[in-house]
């Protein structure tokens, strides 16, 4: 498939190449004569080189790890930039250069300073590939400037390099130098935050507290439920002494208080004596008795003074009476646990609360304990923050004054430039660079030519450009442009091939063109053809009157009729005279039978006749109609030669008469814009295009599809026409 495109390709241009080879030659030989003669006149160039070697960091901030970041190469589009790009620009920027121009006076061939441009021309900077090193060259016809001019500019650079890191760090450690009192100022209101927090909220450490309030509340828990426990076993114990005593506990106490009062205790011995007295006193005495009264007197009073010293121990005097102020041993002990007992109840109750409420303020304080901590994180985030940039700003302040004072330039030289000995420029360079121009010179005079030619050159062009039916290619009589430019009697000596040499390949060419035209149509016979041009000089005439032997050959009728008015030819090809013709019979100054004559078996003739003023209303003219009809009636073919489209429209008003309109195209004589304009004419004008006939094509304006038309072919058909010429002499 390669091997095809590229012999497509060859075959493409190898036509253009045989068109144009005598102005390309000239080109060529010129331009390369011109540039060699230049290149041996021209005084020889020297060229210098050195080379610097980048490193990412610097090695001595590498070493120190102070101004690591100064000076690094980095490029700023990862995967997209070479670092080593910038430093070249750098190289070649405007600084730079006029520094060294300045400090070697570089002069130009005036005299005069040398400009930047210029020196830019001369100055060349790029990257060795695959390697951190620049290469730095100059070309001057002084070996010893160039050399200067290198090593010159490469100390410049360096100097730049350095100078543009010290302003960086400078920059850097005055920056630096505003922002610590700011950031100090931050550190102490941060720090103060804190400690008033810490104050306020009385916290010491949150994660200890928290801690041993856990394991105090749980302490605190612990003995709790031990106390409640006492407690209920304190509540058993004298719930069995009240069932046992009948009374509540603090009848117990009243009961013990009175039982161990002796002024309480006296009385009510009393009491029972004078009871006993006045019970024994009754049996002996009456109610009335001076004796009873006195006792129930001194009773009534007894009673008297032991309520109120009743009311003096238990504070109340609705007590029983007797029995219950006196009590027994047993009696006297269990009310004296059952006091006890409620007393120690009392007493755990109280502890029990006392715990509780301080159980209740561990817990508060251990539930505001994550919050504190929390705002406690923070503020020590704060803090935190505040001392890391500001003791970063004082580590970075303290390295910035270092690096100022550090040579960070992160290039060196490995290779100064030295005196170069010999020219760049070799005899060879100058033949290969001359020949290279004279080429390139050579392919744009052919593009030129092309670009301005817009004449149809082959026959492919013609297909394509046209999109007709390619009915025959009729090879050019000879090689030369002569004989098919050339002047009228030499074009005229061999025009009627047809007849004159049956035996040439021309004559079958025509004769396939024949073929052809019999297979145009199958739905209707083709007798009527109107053979036309896009401009004149493309031999329609010529093909129009070979076609026409080429029919009468099968014993066919054909009738030949000039129908181009405005330069009628077809006499000369004939050499019969003008007039009685076409436009006679029109008029009616003739009859067909006197116009018409007869050139060879089955061949006749109409010729123009007289040229009209107004050749355009004589064929578009209703007895014109009559006459086509008519031909078309006596005779098995007629070819009607009409103008060129571009001279007149008499081609088109034919071609509505007649079955058909067969196109001539001739390379080298038709542009493209002709033969567009031709197309769209036929095509508006509704004709009906059989197809184009290719005329004096050739041997370079064809391709590999007309295989038959070969090199051998034009010999064969120039020596028999030779041949023929001699035997005519």
């Amino acid at each position: 498939m390669a091997s095809q495109e590229s012999l497509s390709r060859f075959d493409k241009y190898l036509p253009i190449l045989q068109r144009r080879w005598v102005p390309v030659l000239g080109i060529f030989c010129t331009t390369f004569l011109i540039s060699l003669m230049v290149s041996f006149l021209r005084k020889p160039s020297y060229v210098a080189e050195g080379k610097l070697r980048f490193q990412r960091i610097n090695t001595t901030s590498s070493l120190t790890g102070v101004g690591t970041e100064i000076g690094k190469l980095e490029p700023l589009v990862q995967d997209k930039t070479n670092p080593l790009n910038t430093e070249a620009e750098v190289l070649l920027s405007v600084p730079v250069v006029k520094t060294t121009i300045d400090r070697l006076s570089l002069k130009d061939n005036k005299g005069e300073p040398l400009k930047l441009k210029e020196f830019l021309q001369r100055l060349t900077v790029n990257d060795i590939q695959k390697t951190d090193v620049l290469k730095v060259s100059y070309k001057d016809t002084n070996p010893e400037r160039t050399a200067q001019v290198v090593n010159t500019l490469i100390a410049v650079y360096l100097e730049h390099n350095v100078s543009y890191n010290r302003t960086q760090a400078a920059a850097a450690r005055k920056f630096i130098e505003k922002q610590i009192p700011q950031a100090e100022w931050i550190v102490r209101q941060a720090e103060a935050q804190l400690a008033r927090f810490k104050e306020k909220n009385k916290i010491v450490a949150l994660q200890e507290e928290a801690n041993k309030a856990v394991e105090v509340i749980t302490d605190l828990q612990k003995q709790i439920i031990a106390t409640q426990s006492q407690i209920a076993d304190i509540d058993s114990q004298a719930e069995t002494i009240r069932k046992q005593l009948g009374m509540n506990p603090q009848e117990a106490v009243v009961t013990a208080s009175l039982s161990q009062s002796s002024g309480v205790q006296d009385t009510i011995k009393e009491i029972q004596q004078l009871e006993s007295q006045l019970a024994t006193k009754r049996t002996l005495l009456q109610e009335t008795h001076p004796e009873i009264i006195s006792l129930e007197s001194k009773l009534d009073a007894l009673k008297g003074i032991l309520q109120q010293r009743v009311k003096e121990v238990a504070g109340t005097t609705q007590l029983k009476q007797n029995g219950n102020f006196q009590v027994g041993q047993l009696k006297q002990q269990l009310t004296a646990d059952l006091v006890k007992l409620e007393s120690t109840r009392q007493g755990l109750a109280s502890q029990v609360a006392t715990l509780s409420k301080l159980q209740a303020t561990y817990k508060q304080r251990l539930n505001s304990l994550p919050k504190l901590e929390q705002q406690q994180r923070q503020l020590e985030r704060k803090v935190q923050a505040a001392q890391s940039t500001y003791s970063l700003l004082l580590q970075k302040l303290q390295e910035s004054r270092i690096a100022e004072n550090q040579n960070l330039g992160n290039a060196s030289i490995i290779s100064k430039a030295q005196v170069p000995l010999e020219p760049i420029t070799s005899p060879i360079v100058a033949y290969l660079s001359s020949g290279l121009l004279a080429i390139l010179a050579s392919l744009a005079t052919i593009y030129l030519l092309e670009a301005r030619d817009k004449s149809i050159k082959t026959v492919d062009e013609a297909k394509e450009l046209l999109g007709l039916t390619l009915l025959g290619v009729i090879p050019a009589f000879s090689k030369s442009k002569k004989s098919t430019r050339g002047n009228q009697e030499s074009e005229l000596t061999y025009q009627l091939v047809v007849r004159d040499l049956p035996r040439s390949p021309i004559s079958e060419a025509f004769r396939m063109l024949r073929a052809n035209l019999k297979y145009t149509s199958a739905d209707k016979q083709i007798k009527v053809i109107v053979v036309t041009s896009s401009v004149p000089k493309e031999g329609k005439s010529t093909v129009a009157a070979n076609l026409a032997i080429a029919m009468a050959q099968r014993e066919r009728k054909v009738l030949l009729v000039d129908g181009d008015l405005h330069r009628p030819v077809q006499h000369h090809i004939w050499e019969l005279p003008n007039s009685p013709g076409l436009s006679n019979v029109i008029v009616g100054q003739a009859e067909i039978w006197t116009a018409v004559a007869s050139v060879m078996d089955n061949l006749y003739v109409l010729t123009s006749g007289v040229v009209p003023p107004s050749p355009a209303s004589l064929l578009d003219s209703k007895r014109m109609a009559g006459l086509m009809e008519n031909f078309a009636a006596n005779y098995d073919f007629v070819i009607i030669d009409a103008p060129s489209l571009t001279v007149a429209a008499d081609a088109a008003t034919l071609g509505q008469m007649a079955d058909g309109v067969l196109l001539v195209v001739r390379p080298g004589v038709v542009d493209s814009v002709n033969a567009a304009f031709a197309k769209e004419l036929l095509e508006k004008s509704g004709q009906n295009v059989l197809g184009q006939v290719v005329n004096a094509v050739l041997p370079k304006n064809l391709s590999l599809s007309h295989y038959y038309f070969t090199e051998e072919y034009y010999t064969q058909a120039s020596d028999t026409i030779k041949e023929s010429a001699r035997t005519v002499q």
